[in-house]
């Protein structure tokens, strides 16, 4: 049994210990210039590590998924990482990704459409990929909360809810905003906690980041220096995060 310990106020146990936080870690390589021999290494090592799942591009989850042979869930993204890209081509690009073997689909939303106050275009657009998603596959809404004010954070989280999503996710971890906040997550779990999952990603690099993260009511971690940021365990400190973030 892990040892948990809960953080007042937030009634989330925070993992105390290497093997529990790794079960909340999509371990992510979504930087453009990856190889397939890339690929196959994350898998490896996030099979060692014990995390959740890989994330990767859409061009590489059948490969990821081969790798993986079973050992952990593979992620993907869709309309990643601007968004701009009309409903009926993510809704294909996410279809694809499930045929490839995907169990897990990351969706940008139109963070445009979000600034404007088109929210009814924002649920649209997820509804559109929801459709393509099959119900037994997890759909995760990337909203980008860095670029968005709280007001259009809850209104963005209102609209993935209603569309049918699984997740809301903070960021893309590409956007010159910014990535996961503590603020950010305590108001989405605010909105949708207990009825959504909650994924912070973008800028998560240390354990402490990641505890903290998980404190304000995260489920799931977006990692791309998980060892570095597991190794904190060991170190008795938060350890310093990947030179090399991936993105994330």
């Amino acid at each position: 049994m892990s040892d948990d310990t809960s953080t007042p106020g937030t009634g989330t146990a925070v993992p105390t210990d290497r093997a529990a936080l790794a079960r909340y870690v999509d371990h992510t390589l979504l930087k453009p210039e990856a190889t397939a021999a890339d690929v196959s290494a994350l898998v490896t090592e996030g099979a060692a590590l014990g995390v959740f799942s890989v994330c990767v591009s859409p061009t590489f989850v059948a490969h990821a998924v081969e790798a993986a042979g079973g050992r952990l869930a593979v992620a993907t993204v869709c309309g990643f990482p601007s968004g701009k890209h009309a409903s009926e081509i993510k809704a294909a690009e996410a279809a694809r990704s499930v045929l490839d073997g995907a169990d897990e689909v990351d969706m940008v939303i139109d963070i445009g459409a979000a600034k404007a106050g088109g929210f009814d275009v924002v649920q649209d657009d997820i509804a559109a990929v929801r459709a393509a998603v099959p119900s037994d596959k997890i759909l995760k809404v990337i909203i980008e909360s860095a670029a968005l004010t709280d007001t259009e954070v809850v209104a963005a989280c209102r609209a993935a809810e209603a569309a049918g999503a699984d997740f809301v996710k903070t960021s893309t971890g590409f956007h010159p905003t910014g990535g996961a906040s503590v603020h950010a997550v305590e108001l989405m779990a605010a909105t949708v906690g207990g009825r959504l999952g909650i994924k912070a990603s973008g800028g998560v690099r240390t354990l402490a980041d990641a505890q903290a993260m998980i404190a304000a009511g995260a489920t799931r971690l977006g990692l791309s220096g998980t060892a570095a940021v597991l190794a904190g365990f060991d170190e008795g400190t938060a350890a310093a995060g990947a030179a090399d973030d991936g993105g994330y």
